[in-house]
């Protein structure tokens, strides 16, 4: 059993990381929280876990084998920085950092003082994307040469959240949030990414609130990745035009879309194979048992001979991801494409 002290008891580590944690089996020995209704909230979610105010307050809680940041993004590589320097394996949540040149230094830090590292890319565990990647690997639609992601939301009225309220550089915007998972998702697809094409906007918020990415990948493939919150008609989260089909996915966690015709036939199937007039139901990837996982690889890399090696999310993948939204910002501003340009290791 992993002993976790959990920095961070917003939206993440209330709704996401907490249910993990317990699917897993995990002692949260501590939270660390300023706000008191969120303190109590972490007594009751985690009875007899120590809450402090501060993230200093939490690494001196002894005996614990992880620490895990699902804290505001601004904060991150500081954060990880006095993880390291206590000693104690991390965990943060994604995005590492702001900017690939940030987290790169983190990943650096961590290596020089041999504490381990990994990224909380839980979309990774997704059954929809074992599908995806399955249809990919088993060549269902011939040779893929696009591929359509987006997250879009109908949010025109925006959350009261640091997210929505946050500058670029102090975290906020759509770029480092969700596009840090289909740009992730992505390159686990098709290989890492080498130039980008995008459009950002803010339109109600104070980072972007609308953003549009063409990237061509090292395999040829170019992936249209799209996430906006005003989005009136959401999705279909995936389509994938291959040689010999396409492959499209509606369905995705619960959210809210408008394609009632690519909705899963059930529980047992994800997404649906089209070829012209032909279509049918494509079964679900049961590779993993779902986001959990994560923390059950997490669990076996701490007792590897070489935990870091054995980490289910190598860091310098979150340092690529954040050089893809660096040449993003940058496309946007110029109206040109941008060559990716990711820190060596």
């Amino acid at each position: 059993m992993m002993r976790v002290a959990l920095a961070g008891f917003g939206s993440s580590g209330q709704t996401i990381h907490a249910p993990l944690l317990h699917e897993v089996g995990c002692e949260v020995a501590a939270v660390s929280t300023s706000d008191p209704a969120r303190g109590e909230a972490a007594r009751a979610e985690f009875p007899g876990t120590t809450v402090v105010p501060r993230l200093e307050d939490l690494l001196a809680v002894p005996g614990v084998n992880l620490v895990v940041l699902a804290t505001p993004t601004g904060g991150h590589a500081e954060q990880v920085r006095a993880v390291v320097d206590a000693g104690v394996p991390c965990l943060v949540d994604k995005p590492l950092a702001v900017d690939a040149a940030g987290a790169a230094a983190v990943v650096r830090y961590a290596a020089a003082a041999g504490v381990p590292l990994t990224v909380f890319q839980n979309r990774r565990y997704d059954p929809e994307q074992a599908t995806v990647a399955r249809v990919v690997g088993e060549g269902l639609a011939g040779t893929p040469f696009r591929y359509e992601m987006r997250w879009e939301r109908w949010r025109p009225v925006p959350k009261d959240r640091w997210r929505e309220s946050a500058t670029a550089a102090d975290g906020g915007g759509l770029l480092l949030d969700l596009h840090s998972h289909l740009v992730d998702a992505a390159v686990q697809l098709f290989g890492r990414v080498t130039t980008v094409f995008a459009t950002v906007a803010a339109r109600t918020t104070v980072a972007e609130d609308d953003a549009f990415l063409v990237c061509r990948h090292e395999s040829g493939v170019e992936s249209h990745l799209g996430a906006t919150s005003l989005s009136g008609a959401p999705g279909p989260r995936v389509r994938l035009l291959g040689t010999g089909g396409a492959y499209v996915l509606a369905d995705f966690t619960g959210e809210t879309h408008v394609w009632s015709g690519q909705a899963d036939a059930d529980d047992q199937h994800s997404g649906w194979l089209y070829r012209g007039d032909d279509s049918a139901p494509e079964p679900v990837a049961r590779s993993t048992v779902g986001q959990a996982d994560l923390y059950r690889a997490v669990a076996a890399a701490l007792g590897a001979p070489d935990p870091q090696a054995a980490m289910p999310v190598d860091p310098w993948d979150a340092v690529h991801t954040l050089a893809v939204i660096d040449a993003a910002r940058v496309s946007a501003g110029q109206e040109r494409v941008v060559m990716v340009e990711t820190p060596a290791r």
